[in-house]
């Protein structure tokens, strides 16, 4: 912050504006409403369905009977509105987070905060990629302009100069800086009133999402289907067309699988909320689905594989070097006082960017009590960075000075080409920026030049008369955790592709650092001369891109895809964006990406470290593996549900299942699935597997085969008991007593053994969860009260067994456990070998 500018509102002053206008948003709320979240449930056809049974029952005068059933209907819409609400606050809190945010002035300092924080009279520092916040009046423009088509439709950027200069909320800033004061935010903003949203988070369509609806429509027809036949058969054997209908609802409530949908979103949202605190903010939740089928990492160099905390290490004039970093204050040689004071010239006053603030850190320190410090001078003109010059200069101006000082520092090749040295000064400069660079330092070039005053400035940095200064090398240490994770990477078989605007020898060293192994290094110069075939045979192979330009990393990326690869690519600045939009998954830097390389990505890192990237894959692997789990229980419990809902019909034994039934073991089946498998850790090899392949269903034949086989023990072992109880002569309501504390503790220990793909038998109890814990006490709990206190059993249609009678019952049920393990590891066998066959 400079000492002319304004010091912006208090904090006391802009609280005080926040209570009174409240947060800067549009007032488009996305948040769905208890009401609308209670209508989405009422029109599932579970639910219909229950609604149904209970308008028979009260059709043939069983009042009882169907007030306990819309009991449970109530019950089961609260615990669906709740998970519902769940998934809801953990959108909502994504939401929040990435909201644009805002750089401010209050009280003298600068400020990062939320955007909807921005009030009235707020002092904005917008700079290019910045999201504008709110609208506002110019207080400083510096070749700023912004896009405003979001509001006007026109594509071209709209240049903002004072005095009469504003800029409104929603637009972008494609170049320049500026200081703005807000005069209007929220739904007073030109955005406001047009009454537009700028933030979603959502489930959109993708492959897993359409699989599950394919599932569901299946299962939906097959209900309704065998429900018209049950129906049919029941009045046609019987008699009684509302028991017909009854035991038709009751078959197609147990094939009905009204969990898939919602165990899904819940799972997603959960592990999207579960990223946030490990600092990863999920923009898309479908990411999540594909970090697991990740081949390709593509990453910068600079903060993700570095920790970002330059520091000058090197100093080099003529045949000199210095090593910069152990100096003692005011002690550094006079030969090296002007290239450390044009290395400052040649940066901004108030630098956010880490080499410059090490350049000024270091002249604070040496060049305190000399000549060579300029603060009176001012700055007249700059000279951008541009794909086609690698180097930026600065234009200063100063009364003591008899002309125009330039000061330019870039790449050692684009300043020594701004010189023009001779080709014997061009080989010295440059095999000094090879030894360096072969020391993972970040070297770049000094130059400097005069211009005369009173003459027009010149339009490119080319037209000045540079002199070369001398290098300086940055050290930027590697992040000490990489070499471990890109270890991890290669065993989870994810290739880490590097990709910088550094020297190929500096990317060359830190790739060998941190375990990157390549054949060699590609330049950006050679990408450029690369017809695509070329450059899709050379990405299989190179792991390292140097003296790369932001637009070449949407060739790159184009390039892994056409070789079938599953590509994850990180990025932080504006010309990022169309590469992260085409990546499977865009990674934008949270700590010093731009809005619009935000706005672009799927994941945010709210800290810039390479670790998060790798604990985000490990994360979506685990919700996947979790999800297949979960639907594998989910099919293997619903097998028995219908075969004691459709057996009894066909051989003429008495009903065992009602809707009331179903409804109780559906309050055991949800808790179950999205509590239970999704707090599950994973299999602890999720890391040393290949990646998922993006062909892979969710699942396959021998998930399927081995849910209706699971599914179909228990079915025998229910129907057999109910049957061979009835034969010996033991009253039907007791039988069916029997038949049902065998199915819901037999569902319950399915549990154990789906809770992991694992085959060992070691694996059923260990790494046990304490939710996992909980939801087999309270279903036991809930069994043993709807079966053993009189009041209740009676509601339920059964018959209070006697204490041993009831516990032979649970021990047979949870006996299937055994038979459970022993068919799981049967069918992997089989799975094998057909595989081979």
């Amino acid at each position: 912050m400079n000492k002319d500018d304004p010091p912006g509102l208090s904090p006391e002053t802009a609280a005080q504006r926040l209570r009174e206008d409240g947060p800067n948003e549009l007032g488009v709320s996305q948040r769905r409403t208890l009401l609308d979240m209670a209508w989405d449930v009422v029109r599932e056809p579970m639910f219909l369905l229950l609604m149904g049974a209970g308008s028979i029952y009260l059709a043939m005068g069983d009042a009882h009977e169907a007030m306990i059933l819309l009991g449970f209907v109530v019950i089961i819409m609260a615990v669906t509105v709740l998970q519902e609400r769940r998934t809801d606050n953990a959108l909502e809190a994504l939401r929040d987070l990435s909201s644009p945010r805002a750089l401010v002035l209050r009280g003298g300092e600068t400020l990062r905060i939320p955007g909807r924080e921005v009030v009235r009279d707020d002092v904005l520092l917008l700079a290019e990629g910045d999201r504008v916040p709110a609208d506002g009046d110019l207080l400083q423009a510096h070749e700023l302009a912004t896009d405003e088509s979001m509001l006007t439709g026109e594509s071209e950027a709209v240049a903002k100069q004072l005095p009469e200069g504003r800029v409104f909320a929603g637009t972008m800033v494609v170049s320049g800086q500026g200081m703005v004061r807000v005069t209007a935010t929220g739904r007073h903003t030109e955005l406001g009133r047009i009454g537009q949203s700028l933030q979603s988070i959502e489930l959109q369509a993708s492959p897993l999402r359409e699989e599950m609806a394919r599932l569901t429509r299946r299962l939906v027809v097959i209900g309704v289907v065998l429900c018209v036949l049950l129906s049919g058969l029941f009045w046609m054997l019987r008699g009684g067309w509302l028991e017909a209908v009854l035991a038709g609802i009751t078959l197609a409530m147990g094939i009905l699988p009204q969990e898939l949908p919602v165990i899904m979103i819940v799972f997603l949202a959960l592990a999207a909320r579960r990223l946030a605190l490990q600092q990863v903010l999920t923009r898309r939740l479908n990411a999540i689905e594909t970090l697991g089928q990740t081949t390709v990492l593509c990453v910068d160099k600079t903060g993700t594989l570095t920790q970002n905390r330059m520091a000058v290490a090197v100093l080099c004039v003529g045949e000199q070097t210095l090593d910069a970093r152990e100096l003692p204050p005011d002690s550094l040689p006079e030969p090296f006082h002007e290239l450390l004071e044009y290395a400052v010239l040649a940066s901004e006053i108030d630098p956010h960017d880490p080499m410059e603030q090490a350049f000024h850190l270091l002249a604070r320190r040496q060049l305190e009590n000399t000549e060579h410090l300029h603060p009176q001078w001012t700055l007249a003109r700059e000279y951008e960075l541009s794909p086609a010059l690698l180097a930026m200069s600065h234009l200063w101006q100063g009364r003591e000075t008899p002309h125009d000082v330039v000061a330019a520092k870039g790449a050692p090749e684009a300043v020594a080409d701004l010189c023009h040295l001779s080709a014997e000064q061009l080989a010295q400069v440059t095999a000094q920026a090879v030894t360096m660079a072969d020391r993972g330092l970040r070297v770049l070039g000094v130059a400097k030049a005069g211009h005369r005053e009173g003459h027009d400035w010149p339009d490119i940095q080319h037209d000045f008369d540079f002199e070369w200064v001398g290098l300086v090398g940055l050290a930027d240490p590697l992040r000490p955790e990489v070499p471990e994770a890109v270890s991890q990477c290669r065993r989870a078989g994810i290739r880490v592709v590097m990709i910088t605007g550094d020297h190929p020898r500096t990317a060359a060293a830190i790739a060998a650092q941190a375990g990157i192994e390549t054949t060699g290094v590609v330049t950006g110069d050679e990408l450029a001369a690369m017809d695509p075939d070329t450059l899709g045979q050379r990405v299989t192979a190179v792991n390292v891109f140097a003296r790369v330009k932001p637009h070449q990393k949407l060739a790159l990326v184009e390039a892994l895809k056409s070789q079938g690869e599953v590509v994850a690519m990180t990025g932080d600045g504006v010309n990022d964006a169309p590469a992260l939009k085409a990546a499977h998954i865009g990674i934008a830097m949270g700590q010093r990406g731009t809005d619009v390389a935000r706005e672009a990505a799927s994941l945010v890192l709210l800290q810039d470290n390479f670790s998060s990237i790798v604990g985000a894959i490990h994360r979506g692997r685990r919700t996947f593996a979790n999800l297949r789990q979960a639907m594998v229980y989910t099919l293997a419990v619903h097998v028995p549900i219908i075969g004691l809902a459709l057996l009894p019909v066909l051989f003429g034994l008495p009903l065992v299942l009602a809707p009331l039934h179903i409804a109780f073991l559906e309050l055991v089946i949800d808790p179950a699935c999205s509590l239970v498998f999704e707090a599950e850790e994973g299999d602890g090899d999720l890391m040393e597997r290949p990646p998922r392949r993006t062909s892979e269903p969710l699942l396959s034949i021998s998930h399927v085969g081995l849910s209706l086989l699971q599914g179909g023990l228990a079915t025998a072992a229910v129907v057999g008991l109910y049957a061979g109880l009835l034969s010996q002569g033991l009253d039907a309501g007791m039988a069916s007593t029997a038949a049902f504390v065998v199915l819901v503790s037999a569902n319950a220990v399915l549990i154990l053994p789906s809770r992991s793909s694992q085959m060992r038998w070691k694996t059923l109890l260990s790494g046990l969860t304490s939710t996992s814990v909980w939801v087999l006490i309270g279903t036991l709990l809930a069994l043993a009260a709807v079966t053993n206190l009189p009041p209740v059993a009676r509601a339920f249609g059964f018959a209070v067994l006697a204490p041993g009678h009831w516990l032979a019952a649970l021990a047979a049920g949870c006996s299937l456990l055994l038979l459970y393990q022993v068919s799981k590891v049967l069918m992997a066998r089989a799975m094998r070998h057909w595989a081979t066959a």
